[in-house]
Parts: structure tokens; sequence; C-alpha cells
């Protein structure tokens, strides 16, 4: 058996650098190792091998097989080394290479970034939820009326289940609460969801920064500083801020918080930027019957809360006019921010 073995090898070496291509290769890998191949033949045969026989014949087998399957890789190899050639032929080496743009964070990111690493620094952890909400974490828990208009199908996306799309990141607010004891100070950034025409000035899916901090004897003064620091940590020492009282359900006293612009060659003048307030108890009586304790109770907590646009943000950051541009993927305007 070891001759045959010998033979078989012997003429695996002699077909196998003939292969003229890759297919013609595998077939000679089939005829000489495949389940129905020469050497599986053989290798059925060691059933008649007598036991004295049987490590001799075994090491011959091994060897044939190691040998026709170096032959192969071998010839394998040097068939892929003449197709590259083959293809690299004509291709000019001196040509200068084609520059790779450099890519760089959206815009939105960068603001997003850089809003959350101010507000971490001043002792705010991040918080999420989800964006399909209930009625009650986006509207009953924060004092929304049912008559309010935010509510209505025609500002606000539902589901057939009776779920929505949040219209503002509050809802985690009402989450967090939900599940964590005061003190707690914390951000929740993401996206946000209203029946809005999308024009310069809005969009239907934006991002949205909320803030909450709530602990015993939280007061109007700290909400005031905090704004501040932020805003001047994120525009500059000069930035200016006025605060005017608004309404908003979850609030009480609430303000609208605008900052004045001063772009070159053009008069000062004055944006809306934010809303905040300090968190209404209505919305505390909610989270306690919600928990089933008193530690939210207005009695022993206060707190306050602000919301942002980022997408604003980024407008006024760089004097963007549309807010449209964020949305369009237009790397001829996404590529000054790089």
């Amino acid at each position: 058996m070891e001759s045959a073995l010998a033979e078989l090898l012997t003429s695996a070496l002699v077909d196998i650098p003939q292969a003229a291509d890759e297919a013609a290769l595998e077939e000679l890998r089939l005829k000489y190792l495949g389940k129905k191949g020469s050497l599986t033949a053989a290798s059925a045969g060691m059933r008649e091998v007598p036991g004295e026989r049987k490590a001799a014949v075994g090491a011959a087998l091994n060897e044939t097989r190691l040998g026709i399957g170096a032959a192969l890789e071998e010839r394998k190899a040097a068939l892929v080394a003449a197709r590259d050639a083959r293809e690299a032929e004509g291709v000019d080496l001196t040509l200068p290479g084609r520059p790779v743009a450099p890519g760089g964070l959206h815009p939105l990111t960068q603001v997003l970034d850089r809003a959350v690493g101010i507000l971490r620094r001043m002792g705010f952890a991040l918080a999420t939820g989800p964006e399909v909400e209930t009625e009650w974490h986006c509207f009953d828990a924060l004092n929304t009326p049912g008559d309010h208009p935010a509510r209505h199908p025609s500002d606000t996306f539902y589901f057939d289940s009776g779920r929505l799309l949040r219209t503002h990141t509050s809802s985690v607010q009402v989450r967090t609460m939900e599940g964590q004891a005061p003190p707690l100070r914390i951000i929740a950034p993401g996206s946000a969801f209203r029946r809005d025409e999308i024009d310069a000035t809005h969009l239907s899916a934006f991002t949205q920064l909320e803030g909450l901090y709530v602990a015993e004897h939280v007061s109007l003064g700290q909400l005031k500083g905090t704004l501040e620091a932020f805003f001047r940590a994120l525009f500059g020492e000069a930035t200016e801020l006025r605060f005017r009282p608004h309404f908003f359900p979850f609030t009480e006293p609430s303000y609208e918080v605008d900052v004045k612009l001063c772009p070159k060659g053009q008069a000062p003048r004055w944006v809306e930027i934010l809303g905040c307030g300090m968190v209404d108890p209505a919305v505390f009586q909610a989270i306690c019957e919600a928990r089933g304790d008193e530690v939210y109770h207005p009695d022993k907590v206060t707190g306050f809360a602000f919301g942002m646009g980022l997408e604003r943000l980024a407008m006024i950051q760089w004097g963007i006019p549309d807010i449209r541009h964020l949305i369009e993927n237009d790397v001829r305007f996404l590529g000054q921010f790089a």
C-alpha cells in the first residue's frame, strides 16, 4: 500500500503545478483530497491492513496528504500572485494619491458634547429614558391638563396603543424621580418630537437638553446662577442673559431666558433660548402618588428645571440662519465644522 501512496503523491505533484487557474486547481483538490477522492479511497483500505503494518501505512497516508496539501497551497499562492500582477499592469505608481477628506463631528454633536461637559462639571449626572412614552409620563405627571393644546393629535404623534412620541425630555425627569429619591441633579439630552411644520426655525424631530435639580431649599437664585454660569462657559464670559416671566404647567414661577447677541456690523438683539422655572408642587405630588411615599413632598423638597433646544444653540453658536441646514446632510455645509 505504501507504494500505491507514493505513486499517488508523485501523480499529484505532477498535475498540481500544471493547473491553469483556480477552478482547475479546485478540481484537482477534489480529485485527490475530496470525499470521493483518491486519498480518501486509499484511507478506506486501512481496514484490510494487518495490525503490525497500520502504523507505517498511517504514517504514509499522513505524509501523502500533507504533501498534496502543500502543493495545492503553493500553486494557489502562485495563481493569486499572477492574477494580482495582471490587475496591476498599467498602473502608474508615480501618480499622486487621492486625498482622503477629513471627517468631523456634526455641529449638533459638538454643541451637545460641550453642553454636557459643562453641566457635568457643575455636578449634573446624565439620565436617559424611552422615546415612546405614556401620556402620564409626558403630560399628566407634569401637571398638563387634558385640554392643553400640546396633548391634541395635531401637535403630538400618537400611536394606536395610546402611547406617543415624547414631546420633550421632561419625561426622563419624571422617570428618574420615580426611581430615585432626592437629592438628585440630572440632565436629560435626547430627541423630542412634535407635529410642527418644518421651516427655517422649526423641525418635527429635534434635540433637547433638560435639567433638573431637586433637594432641600433649592432656590430661584440657584437656578439663575446655574444658567448664567452655563451660558457664559458656552458662549463666553461677556454673555448677557435676560429672564422674562412666562407660564409652563410644570413650573411655578416660570421664565423664558433670552441671550443677547452682538453680530459684527449689526445691532445687538435678544434671542429666546430656553424655558425654566421652579418645579410646581403639583408635579411633586404626582411623583409621591406614583412612588407611594412622601420623599418628594413639596413641604420637604424644592427644585428647578430647565430645557433648551440644541439646534437653537448651534444656530446661535455659528450664526446658522436656517435650522434645516442641520438635517440636510450637505457636506458643503457640514465641512465648515470639521
